[in-house]
């Protein structure tokens, strides 16, 4: 089972999951510096150890709704929102949600893509893989 298969069947599985998932890809390609970027964000909101561990081959830390709102802020969560017909809550849960398992996916062997995340259909590409 791929990558993008667990995260619609955490989703409730359908176009929702989907929709969830190009959402998040928007969010992360919209993200300055690429996935380095941020990772980056993550460390300077003091949760640097709970992104390092979605990027290496250990166990994935969770991360609460309240800390993706507090990394990510208010416009990109909106913007989640929006693209989901949801309301930020709900949007900041979701990304807690499916955040963790798509970084963890998108850095085999514990690294970071060197060019950055790349096209958004490349990265789903290499979550649908």
């Amino acid at each position: 089972m791929g990558l993008l298969d667990g995260l619609l069947g955490s989703l409730g599985g359908g176009a929702g999951g989907g929709d969830a998932l190009g959402a998040l890809t928007g969010l992360l390609g919209g993200q300055a510096g690429g996935l380095g970027g941020l990772v980056q964000a993550f460390e300077h909101g003091g949760l640097g150890e709970v992104a390092q561990s979605w990027v290496s081959s250990g166990a994935n830390l969770p991360i609460s709704p309240e800390q993706i709102q507090s990394v990510l802020g208010s416009g990109p969560i909106a913007d989640f929102a929006h693209k989901m017909g949801i309301d930020p809550q709900t949007a900041a849960a979701q990304i807690s949600q499916m955040l963790p398992g798509v970084i963890d996916h998108l850095t085999p062997g514990g690294q970071l893509p060197s060019g950055g995340l790349g096209a958004i259909t490349d990265l789903l590409g290499k979550l649908k893989g």
